[in-house]
């Protein structure tokens, strides 16, 4: 769906120039989960802007499958409901805002809450729900655009870990049901490889690519906790735990 090639991209400003990308490149097929880890600081917001459009690259090229860009929905640390319109009305911004509203997106909103449990809150107002189910709002507000790739910036940071690991579970299962393609940043690297097929792994900044990790899981069943129990589990971890600790010792070099 997408292709990196050897991209670069810095940040100018009065006080000077920061590199955030160095030479990046990497693919990203369609229905792929790909995960993006790498340390504080290191660019993976930039990468995330550059897929987008926000930001254009400098340097290298991004190219898509088909000619045109891929829509793409963008899911955040917040989830950015607003607090004086009901879930109903909050998942139907964004038609309402390109004047894409009909009875067929009315009609595929009902089916998605109910499908994923918040029919019965379609009425509420988002500080009435647990942060947990805020995001699952916030995902169906994104998918209710019918993107074609999900760029989620770290979506489950806010949450407690009990609450965090529920909830990636439930999306997990909702982008894969929905065969959508997405890229997830995360730091924590038991998320990384229980959600994704893939795991690319950053080096410090200015960002680029120290290792594509193909995810290959035995599982014995398909939530997170069976991932993060299968045996290949604690190899993946350990090869990109010494990644990420090598470039934070190079970063610390004076």
């Amino acid at each position: 769906m997408i292709t990196f090639d050897n991209v670069s991209f810095t940040y100018h400003s009065l006080e000077g120039e920061t590199r955030a990308v160095s030479h990046l490149s990497f693919q990203v097929e369609s229905q792929n989960f790909v995960a993006m880890v790498g340390p504080s600081g290191c660019g993976k917001s930039t990468i995330l802007s550059l897929i987008a459009g926000i930001l254009n690259p400098e340097e290298g090229e991004i190219r898509y499958a088909s000619d045109k860009k891929p829509i793409i929905g963008y899911m955040l640390q917040k989830d950015h409901l607003f607090y004086w319109r009901t879930i109903w009305q909050n998942c139907l911004l964004g038609p309402e805002i390109q004047k894409t509203l009909d009875e067929d997106t009315k009609n595929r909103l009902s089916e998605l809450l109910k499908e994923y449990g918040l029919w019965e809150f379609r009425d509420k107002r988002p500080q009435e729900l647990s942060g947990g189910m805020r995001q699952r709002v916030a995902l169906i507000r994104t998918l209710i655009m019918n993107p074609e790739l999900l760029l989620l910036d770290e979506p489950f940071s806010a949450l407690d870990f009990q609450t965090r690991l529920h909830v990636s579970d439930d999306i997990a299962h909702i982008i894969r049901e929905q065969q959508k393609t997405a890229i997830l940043i995360t730091h924590d690297l038991q998320e990384a490889i229980s959600l994704g097929d893939r795991v690319l792994v950053l080096s410090a900044r200015p960002a680029s690519l120290i290792r594509d990790v193909p995810i290959r899981l035995t599982r014995k069943g398909d939530d997170l906790l069976s991932a993060r129990n299968a045996p290949e589990f604690n190899g993946y971890f350990n090869i990109i735990w010494d990644d990420l600790k090598g470039e934070a010792n190079a970063d610390e070099t004076p």
